[in-house]
C-alpha cells in the first residue's frame, strides 16, 4: 500500500473504498469507512463526538436489527452472525476510538448511522477471516442497515441511550444526594436561625427544616424525572425513512424489540405511532424538561448555601462549607464556595441544552426531525454533567457541611421578625411599634416589650420561646 495525505488525518497508509459519489481513501487501520471519512472532512466543527452511551445504543439497536432480520429470513446467519457478534464488541466498549464523526454534523444522523454501519460491517467481516472493505460479503448499508434508516435508528439510540444513563447513572446520583441532605436535615433539626424572605428577617426556623425543603425539592424532580422515562421507553424500531416500515419484513418491529429488551435489560417497548416517531421529539423534549427542572432546584440550593456560608465574618455564616481549596490568587487564606459554584455552572449549561433541545425539537420539517445529533448531544451532555455535577457536591460539600449554632442562635434571638408571635397578644399594630423602636434602638425585641409593660415577662419567654416558634415539636 502506498503512503497518501488526507485533509486532516496527516500522513497515513490506505486502502480504496468507494460509496456512491466514488472513491475515497481510507486509514487502513481504521475500521470505519468512505462516508465516515466524508463526514470527518465535511463537518471540521468542535472537538465532541456523540458519547460513548449513544454508541453503545447504536450497537443494541444493530445486534436487534440483525438477529431479527435473521429470525424472519432476511439475512443469512453466516454475515448476521458476524455482525451481531461485531455490535456486542462496540457494545462492550470496544473499537470506541474509530467512531469518530462530529456531533455536529449531517441531519438526521445519517454519519452517525454509517459510521457505525461501516465499524461493524468491517469489524465482521475481519471476525470472518476478509480485509476491511471487502463490502461485496458484508455491505454497512445492505447488511449492518438492513431494515433501518437513520431516521428510525437515531431517535431510538437518543431513547435507549438516555434511558440507560438515567437509571444506572444520574437517578441513583440523585438518591445519594437526597440521602446526604436527608441526614443533614436530621442532624440540624433543632438548630434554630432565622428565616429570611425577600432577604430581610422573617421568622425563626431550624436549619433541618430549612434543608427538609431541598429534600422535597429534589423527590419531586426525581418524579418528574421517572416519569419522563416511561415516555422514553417508546422506541422507533421499524419505522424506518418516514414511518412506513418500507423494505422491514413482517414481524420486525416486535422480533426487534424483543431482542433490545434482550440485550439492555430494559422493558422497552415498540411506539403507538411510528409517524410521530419520525417527525417528533416529544419524550426528548419532556425528559430535557425535567432536568432542566432539576438543574433549576440545584441552582436554588447551590445559591442558598452560598448565601448562609458568606464571611466568614462578613456574611451571614450560619453554615460551614467544607474547605477544598485556597480560594484567591492574591488573598492569603480566602477560601471560596467552589463546590457551589461548580455546581451553578453546570446547571447553566444544562440550561443552555434544554434551549438548544427546544429548539432542535420544533425545528423539524413534515416527515422527519432532522436535528436528532443535536438533541442526542445536548440530552446526554446534560445527564453526564448533573451525574457528575451532583456526586461531586454532595462529596465535597453537602457531607461536610456543618452548622455554627452559636452564630444561628445570637442571630435568631436578635430578629425583628420575633414580634410576629407577639400580634396575637397585642395586636398587629403594637407588634409592629415594638419592631420598629428595637430596630431605631438597636435593643432585643424583648427588651422592648418589657420596657412597654406590654406582657409578663413569663408569658414574653413562652411566646419567645426559639424552638416552639419554629412548629418543629408540633
Amino acid at each position: 500500500m502506498e503512503v497518501h495525505s488526507f485533509g486532516l488525518l496527516g500522513d497515513f497508509v490506505a486502502r480504496l473504498e468507494k460509496d456512491t459519489l466514488g472513491e475515497v481513501e481510507v486509514p487502513d487501520d481504521a475500521y470505519y469507512g468512505p462516508q465516515t471519512v466524508r463526514a470527518l472532512n465535511n463537518f471540521r466543527v468542535s472537538d465532541e463526538k456523540l458519547p460513548a452511551g449513544f454508541v453503545k445504543a447504536q450497537a443494541a439497536i444493530k445486534i436487534a436489527s440483525a438477529k431479527a432480520n435473521m429470525q424472519t429470513g432476511k439475512l443469512d446467519s453466516h454475515i448476521g452472525e458476524p455482525i451481531v457478534e461485531a455490535a456486542f464488541e462496540i457494545r462492550d466498549g470496544k473499537m470506541r476510538d474509530h467512531f469518530v464523526v462530529d456531533a455536529f454534523q449531517s441531519g438526521a444522523g445519517t454519519s452517525q448511522n454509517m459510521n457505525a454501519n461501516e465499524v461493524i460491517a468491517n469489524r465482521a467481516l475481519e471476525i470472518m477471516g476478509y480485509e476491511k472493505g471487502r463490502y461485496d460479503v458484508i455491505h454497512p448499508n445492505d447488511h449492518v442497515n438492513m431494515s433501518q434508516s437513520s431516521n428510525d435508528t437515531a431517535h431510538t439510540a437518543i431513547h435507549i441511550s438516555a434511558v440507560e444513563s438515567l437509571n444506572s447513572e444520574l437517578i441513583p446520583e440523585i438518591d445519594r444526594l437526597l440521602s446526604s441532605l436527608n441526614a443533614k436535615a436530621i442532624e440540624f433539626n433543632k438548630v434554630v436561625k432565622p428565616g429570611r424572605t425577600h432577604l430581610q428577617d422573617a421568622v425563626p426556623l431550624t436549619i433541618g427544616q430549612e434543608l427538609s425543603a431541598y429534600v422535597r425539592m429534589l423527590e419531586l424532580d426525581k418524579k418528574r424525572l421517572v416519569e419522563s422515562v416511561d415516555c422514553l421507553l417508546e422506541l422507533n424500531m421499524g419505522g424506518t425513512a418516514v414511518g412506513t416500515g418500507l423494505n422491514t419484513p413482517p414481524e420486525f418491529s416486535r422480533i426487534a424489540i424483543q431482542e433490545i429488551r434482550s440485550v439492555t435489560g430494559i422493558e422497552f417497548r415498540i411506539t403507538e405511532n411510528a409517524f410521530e416517531a419520525t417527525q417528533g421529539a416529544g419524550a426528548i423534549l419532556e425528559c430535557s424538561a425535567a432536568l432542566r427542572g432539576l438543574a433549576v432546584s440545584l441552582t436554588k440550593i447551590a445559591n442558598d448555601l452560598r448565601l448562609l456560608s458568606s464571611g466568614p465574618r462578613a456574611g451571614i455564616g450560619e453554615l460551614n462549607l467544607p474547605a477544598v481549596q485556597p480560594g484567591s490568587s492574591i488573598m492569603p487564606g480566602k477560601v471560596n464556595p467552589v463546590m457551589a459554584e461548580m455546581l451553578n455552572m453546570v446547571c447553566f449549561q444544562v440550561l443552555g441544552n434544554d434551549t438548544a433541545i427546544m429548539m432542535a425539537s420544533q425545528g423539524g420539517q413534515l416527515e422527519l426531525n432532522v436535528f436528532t445529533p443535536l438533541l442526542a448531544h445536548n440530552l446526554l451532555k446534560s445527564i453526564t454533567l448533573l451525574t457528575g455535577g451532583i456526586a461531586s457536591f454532595r462529596n465535597k460539600c453537602v457531607d461536610g457541611l456543618t452548622a455554627n449554632i452559636e452564630k444561628c442562635a445570637e442571630l435568631a434571638g436578635s430578629s425583628l421578625a420575633l414580634a410576629t408571635s407577639l400580634a396575637p397578644m397585642i395586636g398587629y399594630d403594637k407588634a409592629a411599634e415594638v419592631a420598629y423602636r428595637a430596630h431605631r434602638e438597636n435593643l432585643s425585641v424583648k427588651d422592648i416589650v418589657i420596657e412597654m409593660g406590654l406582657l409578663e415577662k413569663s408569658e414574653l419567654e413562652r411566646l419567645l420561646d426559639p424552638i416552639e416558634l419554629t412548629g418543629i415539636n408540633k
